[in-house]
């Protein structure tokens, strides 16, 4: 009689259960291994006329999002460089999507996690991060300059200083939050070949400088567009309120490359709704706020660029953390967030300190606010 498996103990690998043992496991995965290979799905409708289009990565497709790609990686090097001891706290502040990724990543490597967010964090996203195993905790009040997001750091480092062992990725400053989009990167060179326009969403810069210059190597004539929200203040303009999350900064990230980007757009709540339910409509794929702003002007990209030209733009996230605010009609009306489609072409302006923006701005002048507060 033949067996398939030895009843022998040392036929399998240590801790291998024989019911996990597949002849064919391509399409199987540990809980890690589900983060990446996202598809990419061609949108044309309502954003461009016929014969003309992009292509969005669906980085939604991940189990939190694009932020787990990351939250796995920056974890993950801490461990190998010995800043992460075994079962220390992670401590980070995060609008979202990167909690999700560390909630992800705790549950893999075995760490207890603490969340540092604002009330504008979702309900259906805190309850979820609890769920998780995270401890999600709230500041109250803001930052007199630096905003929500500072007051957010500022708790971390008392979290820090209370806990000597724990550990914070820093996401905003950290080269791993760069690295960790290689693999991106990769995935949109083997499935669309070339890549002449990159659209990405900027937060804490780690997408948008990690997969643009990845491509670079393969596709040195790349030209990356920024995609930012009014009332952000890293491409130059002054701090003012946000309602839009996951995009946006009232802090100068280290890990935003200025000198790899085009140009920048600037979008507000109101036009990133538009785009996000018109996504859902016409495609069945859409997201948040930083997909609505990037779908705005990837759009406008496929609209003014030669037929010929292939458009790449990140979609960080999926729709569902948003059912109490993009596709909440209630919500939206209170925010007077429903006034119709924007105009087919942004304003523009030649510098970024030229004019405060309140609705959707170009520029093509990028630099880096930092150096140039420095130098005044």
């Amino acid at each position: 009689m033949t067996f398939l498996f030895s009843t022998k103990e040392t036929a399998y690998p240590p801790q291998a259960s024989p019911g996990r043992l597949l002849t064919n496991a391509a399409r199987c995965h540990s809980l890690s291994t589900t983060v990446g290979d996202t598809p990419v799905l061609w949108i044309d409708r309502p954003f461009t006329p016929p014969g003309r289009g992009f292509w969005a990565k669906l980085e939604g497709n991940n189990p939190g999002g694009m932020k787990d790609r990351p939250a796995l990686h920056m974890v993950a090097k801490a461990k190998e460089r010995g800043e992460l001891r075994p079962g220390a706290t992670i401590v980070e502040s995060t609008s979202g999507t990167l909690g999700l990724g560390l909630a992800l990543a705790g549950i893999v490597h075995g760490h207890p996690v603490v969340l540092v967010t604002d009330p504008g964090l979702e309900p259906i996203l805190h309850h979820m991060l609890t769920a998780y195993g995270a401890h999600v905790e709230l500041v109250t009040e803001p930052h007199p300059r630096g905003g929500w997001q500072q007051a957010r750091r500022d708790r971390v480092q008392e979290i820090l200083a209370h806990d000597p062992d724990s550990y914070c990725p820093d996401q905003y400053h950290n080269p791993d939050n760069v690295a960790a989009y290689a693999p991106l990167a990769l995935e949109l060179v083997a499935q669309l070949g070339r890549i002449d326009v990159l659209v990405c969403s900027v937060g804490t810069g780690g997408h948008s400088t990690g997969v643009s210059r990845v491509l670079r190597q393969y596709f040195p004539h790349l030209k990356l567009i920024g995609v930012d929200t009014i009332g952000s203040t890293i491409f130059g303009q002054p701090a003012g309120s946000r309602l839009m999350r996951g995009l946006g900064s009232s802090i100068y990230p280290r890990n935003v490359d200025y000198s790899a980007f085009d140009e920048v757009h600037w979008v507000a709540p109101a036009e990133s709704v538009w785009a996000c339910r018109q996504l859902a409509a016409a495609h069945h794929a859409s997201g948040g706020w930083s997909v609505g702003a990037v779908a705005l002007a990837a759009g406008w990209a496929a609209r003014n660029c030669e037929p010929e030209t292939r458009i790449a733009a990140v979609f960080p996230d999926g729709p569902h953390r948003y059912f109490d605010t993009v596709y909440n009609d209630e919500y939206c009306r209170n925010h007077n967030l429903l006034a119709g489609p924007p105009p087919d072409e942004p304003d523009r302006i030649a510098h970024p300190s030229d004019n405060v923006v309140k609705r959707w701005t170009r520029c093509s002048t990028v630099l880096d606010p930092a150096l140039t507060e420095a130098l005044a």
